[in-house]
This record gives structure tokens, sequence and C-alpha cells, in this order.
């Protein structure tokens, strides 16, 4: 299968750098920034102190430093939170303008492998690349694979990044110690107290409005996020996803990809 190339405008960086990036951000996020070497690339988030999901983001590794790749539309909002947070650390936080690239379904030349799981390419970060594909095809085969974009299904600072998978996704490393958001996140996983996750859901047809209602029976079984025509990401009860569900009176399906485990729990 031919790998396609396409320009993420939706995606903008921030660069964290100076003597204290890595430990500065290591408190801050639930992923190991201290280990992060030289072009390794690893997912990640920023939470609120309740544990709750504010911006998704993956982590560059530099030399001195490390690239922030953020929703553009978010990228001044983390900014102003991490200068909140900086105080007397010795780090520079800062826009960076250069390009953000994704490659599917194969990792193209010049490109990281996505750490989240296999299928979804690849990412570059500057430079210029010939591209043949757009943001939109990039989404359906985000959808294919059933991978949740906390950017477009979690728009708001109500989800839990449990909730959206992170830590199916490799998003979060529960042996790392303290960081934002950490007693709610490590007690949910822990506990096992995990009740409603962002799982692909299929239908025919255009995909329902943002927040439609997805009923099993009587019985309110999640709602629709974002989608495409047969294909939508769906926050979803998961002691409701058996039996006959309907979104608007039209049967859906809702799939368990291999690489959430779900299958087995």
């Amino acid at each position: 299968m031919t790998t396609r190339i396409a320009r993420l405008d939706s995606r903008a960086l921030i660069r964290v750098s100076g003597a204290d990036a890595k430990p500065f951000l290591h408190t801050l996020l639930p992923q190991d920034v201290e280990t992060l070497s030289d072009g390794e690339l690893r997912f990640g988030a920023l939470l609120s102190p309740p544990g709750r999901l504010l911006f998704d983001l993956f982590l560059i590794g530099e030399a001195d430093g490390v690239l922030l790749d953020v929703a553009a539309d978010r990228r001044e909002a983390l900014l102003q939170r991490l200068s909140m947070y900086r105080l007397r650390a010795r780090v520079t936080v800062e826009a960076d303008d250069r390009a953000v690239f994704a490659s599917w379904p194969g990792v193209a030349d010049g490109f990281i492998a996505d750490p989240r799981t296999p299928g979804l390419g690849g990412r570059r970060y500057g430079g210029e690349r010939e591209t043949d594909a757009t943001e939109i095809d990039g989404q359906a085969l985000r959808l294919a694979v059933g991978v949740p974009d906390p950017a477009r299904d979690a728009p708001s600072d109500k989800t839990y990044p449990i909730e959206a998978d992170f830590d199916l996704l490799n998003g979060i490393d529960f042996a790392k110690g303290c960081f934002v958001g950490q007693e709610t996140t490590s007690r949910m996983k822990r506990r096992g107290a995990i009740k409603t996750r962002m799982l692909p859901i299929a239908f025919d047809g255009p995909p329902p409005p943002f927040g439609s209602e997805i009923l099993n029976g009587d019985l309110r079984a999640g709602e629709v996020l974002s989608g495409i025509d047969n294909a939508a990401m769906a926050l979803l009860r998961l002691d409701r996803t058996d039996g006959v569900l309907t979104v608007d009176g039209r049967p859906v399906t809702v799939r368990r990809p291999d690489w959430t485990g779900l299958q087995n729990e």
C-alpha cells in the first residue's frame, strides 16, 4: 500500500528549552520526559489538578529541549498554562513555527513512528514535503484504526485521559512518579473504576451531530463524538455496549479494535 503524506495545519508546535526543560515537563505531564532521547517521539497530555484532560500532545526530544506537538487552536492557551507553572525553572517556552506532517499507513523516510499504535504511520516536524493527502484523509484513517483524537473528541475539560484511552495508547507512564492530576488518574487505573471509554462505532449514512445520544433499548449508552460518513468516535458506557444500539433510530455497531484489548475485559 502506498504511503501518503499530509500537512497537519490543525497542529502547531511549542518549544521548551533550557537547563530545566525536561525536569520541568516531567513534573507536569503523565509521560516520562526525563528519559526522552533526541529524536524520540512520545504521546502525552497536560491534565488539570482534578485529573481532567486539558491538552493532548506529542513530545519530541531535542538535544537542548523538547518540542510539543499540540492542537493549533489551543497552542496559546498551553503557552499561558506552561508559563504559569514555570516559576523559577530555567526554561524558555515559546511558539515554534515549523510545520507538522503525517504519513500513513507507513512511516515515510524522515518521519518518526507514531507512538500510539501501529497503523497510524508517522509524524515529521519542519522542512518541506510534497503532500498527496489531506487532514480529512487522516481522520478517516484514525477512525478506521479506532483511535480517539482528543482535540476533536474531548473539546471540554470534562474528560478523563483514561476515558480517551491514553492508558492504552502509551500516553501515561504509571511508574514515573508525580504529575499534575496523578491522584485521580492512578486511582482510576488501580481500582479498575473505568466505566466509560471512547470507542469507534459504525452506522449507515452521515454522522449524527456531536453529542447525539446512543441508546441501548431505552437506556442511554453514550454519545457520538467526531465522525464521518458511516463511522464516528463515541463515548460509551462499557456495561451497555452489548445488545442492539441505536442513534437517531439507526442501528449502531460498536467496534473494539485489537489494540484496546477490551475483547477480554
